[in-house]
């Protein structure tokens, strides 16, 4: 397992040109961008795999698992998986960059079919609690260790409270995987807020995903304790513009460095490092050395009980 020494990312999906989602992904390309990863400062990640057909995530998983096993450095530097769908709110806006054909409702077969595949490896699943029937699949993921996330989610605040109750413990980068236009007060960044004192909130905080004046508000309401910072970075992470992929997703990138949809009506992922969040936070929010270290690197490994 990583050493406890340096930032610790709960959600990558790519970096340094390799993209994890990749059907083609090899063991020497993992084994360099976890190299990279680790020489910018990250200690620990959780690989990402994001919603598409099962068998494909699960053939995704069931690769970098054998690439664990086998390579020394990916022990070193990668902490397990992040599953991410296919579980989620099929709506747009919602739903963000996961494929509508592949999003599913929850079932614990499939789930653990899933969970089966990262072969010990599972660490977090974030599904739509609105979407888990029963809530069973959160309480069976959550009996089998694994940790269980909101995100790309719409429930109410009833149903969140629920998920709570059944073991759900974090939410999944807050302020984005939600449409642009909601209710003003009634919205599920605001019911996420309220429940903060029961949850770890997540946050990219790359500058572009939530204006960092936005940032700094939702730090301060719900306690820099109960906050992590992630990159949600993909294959474009440490480079320059260019094209680049994230699983079925071809995406330019542009001279200001954010990956967007052909459309550009959303986010597919984060260009941005952890050094990069480090500026963001002491520069454009203002957070002190000792917070910035307690979103990057505390409070993520006590999420997920390494400390």
């Amino acid at each position: 397992m990583p050493n406890e020494q340096g930032d610790f990312d709960l959600q990558v999906n790519g970096y340094a040109g390799v993209d994890f989602n990749s059907d083609d992904l090899t063991a020497e390309d993992f084994h360099q961008a976890c190299e990279r990863i680790a020489a910018d400062g990250v200690s620990g990640f959780l690989a990402t795999i994001i919603t598409d057909e099962l068998d494909l995530m699960g053939g995704r998983l069931r690769r970098i698992a054998r690439f664990y096993q086998d390579d020394e450095t990916v022990r070193q530097t990668m902490a397990g998986f992040h599953i991410e769908g296919p579980f989620i709110n099929e709506r747009d806006g919602y739903r963000g960059a996961h494929p509508r054909h592949a999003v599913r409702l929850a079932d614990v077969e499939t789930g653990m079919r899933l969970v089966d595949a990262a072969a010990g490896l599972a660490r977090i699943v974030t599904l739509a609690p609105e979407r888990d029937p029963d809530l069973r699949l959160t309480r069976r993921l959550v009996g089998e260790g694994v940790a269980v996330a909101a995100g790309h989610c719409n429930p109410t605040g009833d149903e969140l409270a629920a998920a709570i109750d059944a073991g759900l413990s974090m939410f999944t980068h807050l302020g984005n995987g939600c449409p642009v236009q909601m209710h003003r007060h009634d919205n599920i960044i605001q019911r996420a807020l309220a429940a903060a004192d029961r949850l770890w909130l997540t946050f990219i905080a790359d500058g572009v995903h939530i204006q960092p004046p936005v940032l700094g508000n939702y730090l301060r309401t719900a306690g820099t304790e109960r906050c992590i910072v992630v990159t949600d970075a993909i294959s474009a992470a440490g480079l320059g513009p260019g094209r680049y992929t994230l699983g079925t997703w071809d995406i330019q990138v542009g001279d200001d460095l954010v990956a967007r949809s052909p459309d550009g009506s959303h986010f597919v992922g984060s260009c941005a490092t952890m050094p990069r969040m480090h500026e963001v936070l002491s520069e454009q929010v203002g957070l002190s050395p000792e917070e910035i270290h307690q979103l990057t690197s505390i409070n993520p490994r006590r999420a997920l009980q390494e400390e």
